[in-house]
């Protein structure tokens, strides 16, 4: 197991990996990179967030790729299940207020 430090990576309650002192996931981090962003463009997108968080949320994805890979799976299959479910022009909203009351998945 490889040996990695915990001081920017904060597990809540649920098991889900945080940058410490903040909201944000380390999922986040990652969609932003699969999105192309660097790490130097996702610091001016969160300022509230150092460079050396920002990394340390990739670094602790590498070290827990296959979980994470999993995570994001699985809130893909919700994210489209929700939206086969939500008739219309309604489903935008019901996904938007997901977005905004989820607490793993909001970010200050």
């Amino acid at each position: 197991m490889p040996v990695i430090s915990m001081e920017h990576i904060e597990l809540d309650e649920r098991g889900v990996a945080r940058i410490a002192g903040s909201r944000s996931r380390v999922v986040n981090v990652v969609l932003d990179t699969r999105n192309g962003l660097t790490p130097q463009e996702i610091h001016r997108q969160y300022p509230h967030l150092s460079l050396s968080q920002i990394h340390a949320a990739l670094a602790y994805y590498y070290d827990h790729e296959p979980e994470i890979d999993a995570e994001i799976e699985r809130e893909l299959r919700e994210v489209e299940t929700l939206r086969a479910q939500a008739p219309g022009p309604m489903r935008d909203e019901v996904l938007s207020r997901l977005i905004r009351s989820a607490p793993e998945r909001q970010d200050t």
